[in-house]
């Protein structure tokens, strides 16, 4: 905790007088933290920077029976959101995928949840082993029977070097959908979260109007956001210079980091401008408001080519000063981001 608050303290006299808009515990396992720790950062921060007039303080929390326990001693310290990892209701999906709670535990935290906090999320990952579009689409109606105003989808993807990724090579993940099946998942995704009242504002976010993931916003939009603890990244904008930051990935190593040196921090990298536009251009598309042409330009310094082309094939659309995703091109985003990347000179 002194380490934390330590990294909040330098942050903010590197980057006062900034408004906070919002503060996300996430990645590892966060709610296993004390409620008096998070309190503690939560009200560090508030003391460091300005606050905005509804700040945003989000935690996501594993549904075990534990970590659901702590719900109400989360709220005390100040979290007002809460993100809940269910990943499927399917019992046996949920072993599949190495997790720890069970279906009638995920459904147990989210009832809890919506009891305690203002806001409520969960995610849940699909086109897994053995899984039909008829298994996906009475699951996901599970799902939006239950929801709030926040769901988050996310098509399993397997990547090396991971978990995954190695019992792949041993053979060990038969039944994964095929590229085709897993689209008509995507496909049926949009048109059931559409039709509930929680359209896609963000290709796997679904949000009723007004309840989006203002944290996840500012990433997606190239905003600045202070990464602290092990194996934060940041992005920090002074004096006309964006820097990318981050932190060492191993608790002990950032800890005697900070204990040590002051930082927690690993050597940063100054973004150029086509760098930045490459991000704003890669997490921007990503969005259903997609990005806009003028910000990128003066970015890059050049403008896009191969826009017409894509427009062509029916994969972006471009209209009040915005570049946007069409439907089918989100199901080809990578691709569509591949094309128009090379002239940004990252």
């Amino acid at each position: 905790m002194r380490a934390y608050l330590a990294e909040i303290d330098r942050i903010g006299a590197e980057v006062p007088g900034r408004i906070l808009d919002t503060i996300f515990f996430g990645g590892g396992t966060p709610s296993l933290m004390k409620p008096e720790v998070v309190a503690a950062i939560i009200e560090r921060a508030r003391a460091t920077w300005p606050t905005a007039n509804e700040l945003e303080v989000t935690l996501e929390a594993n549904p075990t029976s534990v970590e659901a326990g702590r719900f109400c001693g989360y709220r005390q310290a100040g979290v007002n959101r809460v993100s809940i990892g269910v990943q499927a209701f399917n019992d046996v999906d949920l072993q599949r995928l190495g997790r720890m709670h069970s279906v009638a535990e995920a459904m147990g935290a989210i009832d809890l949840a919506r009891d305690v906090f203002e806001r409520v999320s969960f995610d849940l990952i699909y086109a897994r082993q053995d899984q039909s579009l008829a298994d996906w689409r009475a699951e996901l109606g599970r799902a939006l029977l239950v929801a709030g105003d926040h769901l988050s989808m996310y098509q399993l993807t397997i990547e090396d070097g991971t978990a995954f990724g190695a019992r792949l090579a041993r053979g060990g993940l038969a039944g994964l959908p095929g590229e085709d099946l897993a689209a008509d998942m995507f496909e049926v995704t949009q048109e059931m979260t559409a039709a509930a009242g929680l359209p896609a504002y963000e290709v796997s976010n679904h949000a009723v109007e007004g309840s989006e993931s203002r944290h996840n916003l500012i990433y997606w939009r190239c905003g600045d956001y202070a990464g602290i603890g092990p194996g934060a990244h940041g992005r920090l904008t002074r004096g006309g210079e964006r820097v990318a930051t981050e932190t060492y990935l191993a608790p002990g190593k950032w800890l005697v980091r900070v204990e040590g040196t002051g930082s927690g921090e690993a050597p940063r990298v100054i973004l150029s401008g086509a760098a930045q536009a490459g991000e704003y251009l890669m997490m921007g598309l990503r969005l259903s408001e997609g990005v806009n042409l003028d910000r990128f330009c003066r970015l890059n310094g050049a403008n896009l080519s191969g826009v017409e082309e894509l427009a062509a094939l029916g994969l972006i659309e471009i209209g009040a000063g915005r570049l946007r995703a069409t439907s089918r091109g989100r199901l080809v985003l990578n691709q569509v981001i591949g094309a128009l990347l090379p002239d940004t000179g990252d």
